[in-house]
């Protein structure tokens, strides 16, 4: 592989993965073509604008002679689709965007690798594809879709778009779905570190009901080696689960992240759940496990621990998201 073209390449996963990718294989052009939506932030990956193995381009991948022009001036082998409407509240009030970015631009994507003859496409999709849980029982990759949300149902709407073109056209795709990943740079909207950001200004950590709703977490560095291993090694049209095999109700992921933070669990605020909330997720990984070799690299325990400690350090770059600093910084380069 020669140019890797990462759609969403400036949000919270896709971001992790471009300094993960770069520093795993050097020598390889990554090019990073990302919208700069509200989650989109350059501000992640400020520190290796000068590799000269990174390219920025921002556009939108539901434009395809946008998408077609990065593919051919780079040369792209292979696409890692990152790029995707992805939280769930937001889907919510509004899921007509979700629709246009996670199932249009998806399609427009696997055309445009198609004309191109990529030589992998790796689409990046979650577990909220196959719906709630019970108390028992793990999501495996042949449990049905159902969705739940907006959000979901237009991600699993893209994954089949994505498995059609495999089965069609021989198409050299593979989906992966992973759990809940936390760690550095998540957009503090999302539960962990939108509860770190509140307890350190001691205002009150909005829950939703009871807090009973279980997730399964994965450490995002973990996720980027997870898909490291499936574009070298998966097999074309398979989909392969993610999972850190670490389940938690989300009350408890406060409760922790309060007593590492050394604050009362009384900043704690019960709000009204939100429509059709899930009420358990769990990941079966072990197809990727014994197929490909991967295992997490990252114990909870460890994970949440540095986690933290990144927050802490980097209080400058969730203010500057919290306040909207972040988009002036840039602002030539966002949408208006």
């Amino acid at each position: 592989m020669r140019s890797l073209l990462v759609t969403g390449g400036a949000g919270f996963i896709g971001s992790n993965f471009v300094r993960y990718y770069l520093e795993s294989h050097p020598g390889v052009r990554v090019v990073n073509y990302d919208k700069l939506t509200y989650a989109g932030n350059l501000d992640n990956l400020r520190d290796i604008g000068e590799n000269g193995d990174y390219t920025f381009v921002r556009g939108d991948i539901c434009s395809r002679d946008e998408v077609l022009a990065v593919m051919k001036k780079h040369e792209t082998d292979a696409v890692v689709h990152f790029a995707a409407e992805s939280h769930v509240d937001r889907s919510i009030s509004g899921a007509a965007v979700f629709v246009a970015t996670n199932v249009l631009g998806t399609q427009v994507l696997i055309d445009a690798a198609r004309e191109r003859n990529v030589e992998r496409f790796l689409h990046v999709s979650t577990d909220e594809v196959y719906g709630s849980l019970g108390r028992e029982g793990k999501f495996t990759e042949s449990t049905p879709v159902h969705p739940n949300s907006p959000y979901a149902a237009s991600k699993a709407a893209s994954d089949l778009l994505v498995l059609a073109a495999v089965h069609t056209f021989s198409f050299p795709a593979i989906v992966t779905r992973c759990s809940n990943n936390y760690g550095p740079y998540q957009f503090p909207e999302k539960l962990i570190p939108l509860m770190i950001a509140c307890a350190m200004d001691d205002r009150p950590l909005p829950v939703y009901g009871e807090g009973i709703n279980v997730r399964d977490w994965l450490y995002v560095r973990d996720h980027c080696t997870a898909l490291d291993a499936v574009m070298e090694r998966g097999r074309n049209g398979e989909v392969y689960n993610i999972g850190g095999n670490n389940e938690c109700r989300n009350i408890d992921i406060v409760r922790l992240l309060l007593r590492k933070l050394r604050k009362p669990e009384s900043l704690i605020s019960y709000v009204k759940d939100r429509p059709g909330h899930d009420l358990r997720y769990a990941i079966d990984a072990s197809k990727v496990m014994g197929e490909l070799g991967w295992a997490p690299g990252v114990t909870f325990e460890q994970g949440i621990e540095q986690t933290v400690e990144w927050y802490l350090k980097h209080e400058p770059w969730w203010r500057r998201i919290m306040s909207g600093a972040y988009r002036e910084y840039y602002k030539d380069m966002y949408e208006t």
